[in-house]
């Protein structure tokens, strides 16, 4: 199984079969990062710019793969967006004026070795109860686990409040038979 550099397990032995698409590949087949990113590996902009900036890895034409893999881009990136745990599901539920800690946590399933530079990144959402156990002991990513009894209770908790939110009453209601407005 992949560990991370302290030597705790991130949870699966292949990070590329939980990689999604690149995050610089575009709607048409491009790579964004060659583009963008121009000043970081001129070499491979070049590449990139010779080809139309087609990637090497996706064919836009049959939207399968091409001769390529995503282990062979230099700067293949892949950060899941959804936001809820890839092992049990738990949804993310943020109140924006809250500094209270997040329910989800990203979760790296790539790291870089000794004297090594990160060059791709992978990473899922995990809720913060998976997280530690898939750090803290052999737990995979692919368990099929419901969410931990703490994991609800925190989500219900920041529901109930979110519901007290929307629970307003009106000046009227809240004054009703206080007065009767002939002042």
């Amino acid at each position: 199984m992949e560990k991370t550099p302290q030597g705790t397990s991130v949870g699966v032995d292949d990070p590329y079969e939980f990689a999604g698409l690149c995050d610089h590949l575009t709607g048409e087949g491009t790579c964004r990062y060659a583009f963008d990113h121009y000043e970081h590996d001129p070499e491979f902009a070049r590449e990139r710019a010779a080809d139309d900036y087609e990637c090497h890895v996706v064919d836009p034409e049959s939207d399968g793969p091409c001769a390529g893999t995503w282990a062979d881009c230099p700067h293949f990136r892949s950060r899941n967006h959804d936001r809820e745990c890839v092992r049990c599901g738990l949804e993310e539920k943020l109140d924006a004026h809250s500094s209270e800690r997040p329910l989800l946590e990203e979760h790296h399933l790539s790291y870089a070795s000794d004297g090594e530079t990160l060059t791709h990144e992978i990473t899922v959402y995990l809720c913060r109860w998976c997280h530690a156990q898939v750090h803290d002991s052999w737990a995979r990513i692919t368990d099929d686990v419901s969410p931990s009894p703490a994991a609800i209770a925190a989500l219900e908790q920041r529901r109930g409040r979110e519901m007290s939110e929307f629970g307003f009453e009106t000046a009227a209601e809240r004054y009703d038979g206080e007065g009767d407005g002939d002042g």
